[in-house]
């Protein structure tokens, strides 16, 4: 696993970005011209800038969580902001799951990507990402609402049920958080 990668801000398209809360610097906002932010934590504050707006989503990384609910909310302001010439990062604490979930969800919305496809982008740019159980199904639902088909599905697994992407990248799930973890994740 590249350690590197999480304190790195991944370029997901010319006007979205995706990084973890440790990467959220004033000055590397301002470097890269990021205009909004959406932090996708329950414990970190925004950060407060001029002429940054923050907005920020209380949900925890599980897999019972309805981030879903916030696909289009989040897809639909992303878009708004690339309309006025401006650029988004999306955050969570470690920049995998949640954050990753909702730069999937606006790759298909605004993209055309199916969500394999939107996956394999956002993991070119950022190989650390790796959405939860429960998150996957609510974006295998959300795209099956967008384009009535579905490009990922569940399968059984010696871990449990995964998308079947994950079982094509082995090496992936040699790092999936254990419940019994003493670092809580």
């Amino acid at each position: 696993m590249d350690l590197a990668m999480f304190s790195q801000v991944a370029e997901v398209t010319s006007s979205l970005y995706l990084s973890s809360a440790a990467a959220v610097r004033g000055e590397k906002i301002r470097s890269l011209g990021i205009t909004h932010i959406i932090n996708v934590t329950l414990e970190i504050p925004n950060l407060q800038l001029p002429n940054l707006e923050s907005i920020q989503i209380h949900i925890e990384d599980t897999p019972t969580a309805r981030l879903g609910l916030y696909f289009d909310r989040c897809a639909d302001k992303i878009h708004q902001v690339e309309k006025k010439g401006g650029k988004t990062l999306v955050h969570c604490v470690a920049g995998v799951s949640r954050s990753a979930s909702l730069c999937i969800a606006y790759l298909m919305k605004y993209h055309s990507m199916s969500l394999e496809q939107a996956y394999r982008h956002v993991k070119r740019r950022r190989s650390v990402i790796h959405p939860n159980v429960g998150f996957w199904r609510q974006l295998i639902d959300f795209e099956r609402r967008l384009f009535g088909r579905t490009s990922v599905k569940m399968v059984q697994s010696s871990i449990g049920w995964v998308p079947d992407v994950y079982c094509q990248e082995p090496k992936s799930l040699s790092w999936m958080p254990s419940t019994t973890s003493r670092y809580g994740y």
